[in-house]
């Protein structure tokens, strides 16, 4: 996970929760994930993805970051599921019965 997209679980979680809740969840994250910094060569790499998908660039600079640790992109955006982004993915939403 990026830095960028660390920021962006910040703010969702403070809109939703408060400042003292995004605080406590940008806490343990830092403390549980390798955070990559935001680095020309990944800003370019999403803005490639951006260029050539109707997708939000945060998520074009997630789907780089996974590409670049060859790691699993975990979203439940069908905008980015169905879309070849360059990583893999994995569905997060849940089965319907």
């Amino acid at each position: 996970m990026s830095w960028l997209n660390l920021g962006e679980v910040a703010y969702q979680v403070e809109r939703r929760h408060g400042l003292e809740e995004a605080t406590e969840v940008v806490r343990r994250m830092r403390s549980a994930l390798l955070l990559d910094d935001v680095t020309p060569e990944r800003v370019l790499a999403a803005a490639r993805l951006k260029a050539a998908h109707a997708i939000a660039f945060a998520d074009c600079f997630a789907a780089a970051t996974a590409a670049a640790r060859r790691a699993t992109l975990l979203t439940g955006d069908p905008k980015i599921l169905e879309r070849k982004l360059g990583c893999r993915t994995r569905d997060l939403r849940p089965k319907s019965r």
